[in-house]
C-alpha cells in the first residue's frame, strides 16, 4: 500500500472546465480500490459551497510563503465518492471568485501568484494533516512548482524523505507563461531562472518545473507521449520532453461508465446494450425532434459536441460542409466557441434548415441525447491528447470518425469492413479531402446493416474503464519511488 497526494487545480465533480477535472475526480476512487491510502487537495473556489459540500475544517490558521510574506489560508476536508478525503485550500482573496481561471475579459491578471501559491501550500498541508506522501501526483501547469518546492525546499525534511514526484500534461499547449518580474513570487532563487531551469523566452514557465523536477512524468495517451516530442506537437517543449524521454510514459484516461452508459443513462429516450441496439432507434427519434429535423429514421445523424474552434478540427468541418449538404445525412452540432464559427453554422442552418441542427451551449443533456441518438460522432481534431467523447461514443454504439493523432488514435482502432474489425473511421492526414472520405467511409458503412451492427458491438465491447489505468498508474508510481531512491536526486 501507497499513501499517495493527487494535487489538482480542479476536481469534478466541485469545480471543472474540462477532462482534467474528470481524471483528477475519478483516478482517485480507483487507486482506493486498490487499496491505497489516496487523498486529493484543490483549489476552494466560490462554487464549491463548504454546507451543501459537508465540509469540516481540519487546519483553521496556515501560513503559506508567497514572495517575501506569508498570506494565510484554512484547510477543509470533505470526500470525494464517498470514500477519498479530498482537501481544500482556503484563500478567499485568491479563490473565491465565479470562474476558475478567468472571465470573459480574459484570465485573472494575478493566475501566477494564485497557482504559486497553490503549489506552496501542499506540502505545508501535507505536514499540517500529518499525512506523509508516498507519492505526489501533480496535474498541469497549475501544479508545476510542487516538484521543485520538493527538492528545492523539502530535500532534507524527514517527513519527505521518501516522497517521489509525478507530473502529468493533460495539455502541453498550456504552460503557465507570466512575466519574469513575478519570479520573486515563487521564492526561488534566480539561479534557476535559465534556460535549463523555469526561463523560456525571457518567461516564467510553470509547467518546466513539473517537467524537469517530477521523478516520473506521465502523459494521457501513448500516441500523445510522442506526438509531443515532436515539433509540430511539442509547443516548444519537445526539447524538454526529449530530454525526459526516458521518463516520460503515456497512460489512456479512464472513464465513469456510470455516468456514461446507454444502458442506464437518464436522459435518453430509451435504454439500449448491445444487444437491444434497436432501441437505439427511439434515441435517434428524440434527437431529431430535439432540433427540429425531419424524422426520417433510415438516414445517418452525424453528431459534433465540442468547442467551435480550429484546433478542434472546425476548419476542417467548414472546408467539408458544402459536400456534406449533398448527401443525404443529418448534422447535428453542440458547443460554443469562435464568433466565427457561430456566424457560419448559423449560416447553414438558415440554408439548410431540414439537414442541419445547431445549439450554441454548452449542456450535459443534449451531450447525452447526441451520444444515443447519432449514429456516428466526428472529432476531427488537429491534436488531441487523449479526449473522453470517442471513449463515451464507442459504449454508445456511435461510431467515431476521427483524426487519428494522441489519444484519438490509442482509444479508436481503424475499421476493416472486409476483416471484420475495428471500432471507428480513422483519417491520418489533417486535410479536409481526407476528412471527407473518411465521412464517405462511414456513409457507406452504415448501408450495410448487418456489417454497421457488427461494428456498433464492436465499439460497446471495448472497455476503457478506471480499473485498468489505476493499475498502469500504480505501476508507474513503483517506478517513481524505485527512481527517486536510486538516484542523487540534487538537480
Amino acid at each position: 500500500m501507497m499513501n499517495i497526494l493527487i494535487v489538482s487545480s480542479e476536481v469534478s465533480p466541485f469545480a471543472k472546465t474540462g477532462g482534467l477535472a474528470d481524471f483528477a475526480g475519478s483516478l482517485p476512487i480507483a487507486l482506493r480500490q486498490l487499496g491505497h491510502d489516496v487523498r486529493v487537495i484543490t483549489p476552494k473556489y466560490n462554487m464549491s459551497d463548504e454546507h451543501s459540500l459537508q465540509l469540516s475544517p481540519v487546519v483553521e490558521h496556515l501560513d503559506v510563503p508567497i514572495s517575501n510574506r506569508l498570506e494565510t489560508c484554512a484547510v477543509l476536508e470533505g470526500t470525494l465518492g464517498g470514500t477519498v478525503p479530498i482537501y481544500f485550500v482556503q484563500n478567499d482573496t485568491y479563490y473565491h471568485r465565479d470562474h476558475l481561471y478567468g472571465d470573459s475579459q480574459g484570465d485573472y491578471p494575478d493566475n501566477a501568484e494564485r497557482f504559486i501559491y497553490f503549489s506552496r501550500s501542499i506540502l505545508e498541508i501535507c505536514k499540517a494533516v500529518h499525512f506523509v506522501p508516498d507519492i505526489l501526483h501533480c496535474y498541469d501547469w497549475q501544479t508545476g512548482l510542487v516538484p521543485v518546492y520538493l527538492r528545492k525546499f523539502y530535500q532534507a525534511d524527514p517527513f519527505f524523505e521518501h516522497t517521489a514526484a509525478v507530473f502529468t500534461i493533460c495539455d502541453i499547449s498550456r504552460q503557465g507563461l507570466f512575466w519574469h518580474y513575478d519570479m520573486h513570487l515563487t521564492g526561488l532563487g534566480w539561479d534557476l531562472f535559465t534556460p535549463d531551469g523555469l526561463e523560456y523566452y525571457g518567461k516564467i514557465n510553470l509547467l518546466k518545473g513539473g517537467l524537469l523536477w517530477a521523478d516520473i512524468l506521465t502523459t494521457v495517451s501513448p500516441t500523445y507521449s510522442r506526438d509531443i516530442q515532436r515539433k509540430e506537437h511539442g509547443h516548444g517543449m519537445e526539447g524538454v520532453l526529449q530530454y525526459r524521454s526516458e521518463d516520460l510514459y503515456g497512460v489512456v484516461n479512464g472513464v465513469d461508465y456510470t455516468d456514461w452508459n446507454p444502458a442506464t443513462d437518464p436522459y435518453i429516450a430509451k435504454n439500449y446494450h448491445a444487444n437491444t441496439l434497436s432501441r437505439k432507434k427511439s434515441c435517434k427519434k428524440q434527437l431529431l425532434k430535439e432540433f427540429e429535423l425531419p424524422t426520417v429514421l433510415s438516414r445517418p445523424v452525424l453528431g459534433m459536441v465540442s468547442h467551435l474552434t480550429a484546433p478542434k478540427g472546425l476548419d476542417l468541418l467548414e472546408d467539408v460542409l458544402d459536400a456534406l449538404m449533398k448527401l443525404p445525412l443529418f448534422l447535428i452540432l453542440l458547443g460554443t466557441g469562435h464568433e466565427k464559427y457561430h456566424t457560419l453554422f448559423h449560416h447553414f442552418r438558415d440554408t439548410y434548415p431540414e439537414k442541419i441542427g445547431v445549439r450554441f451551449e454548452q449542456t450535459n443533456t443534449l451531450e447525452h441525447k447526441i451520444l444515443a441518438g447519432a449514429d456516428m460522432l466526428l472529432i476531427p481534431s488537429r491534436y488531441e491528447p487523449c479526449g473522453f467523447r470517442q471513449i463515451y461514443s464507442l459504449k454508445y454504439g456511435t461510431i467515431p470518425i476521427v483524426h487519428a493523432v494522441g489519444g484519438l488514435n490509442d482509444t479508436v482502432k481503424a475499421v476493416h469492413v472486409e476483416k471484420n474489425i475495428g471500432t471507428g473511421i480513422t483519417f491520418s492526414k489533417y486535410q479536409a479531402d481526407r476528412f471527407l472520405n473518411a465521412i464517405q467511409e462511414g456513409l457507406l458503412a452504415y448501408q450495410d446493416k448487418k456489417s454497421w451492427r457488427a461494428l456498433q458491438q464492436r465499439a460497446m465491447a471495448e472497455d476503457f474503464s478506471w480499473s485498468s489505468s489505476a493499475k498502469e498508474h500504480e505501476a508507474l508510481y513503483h517506478k517513481a519511488r524505485e527512481k527517486f531512491s536510486a538516484s542523487d536526486t540534487s538537480r
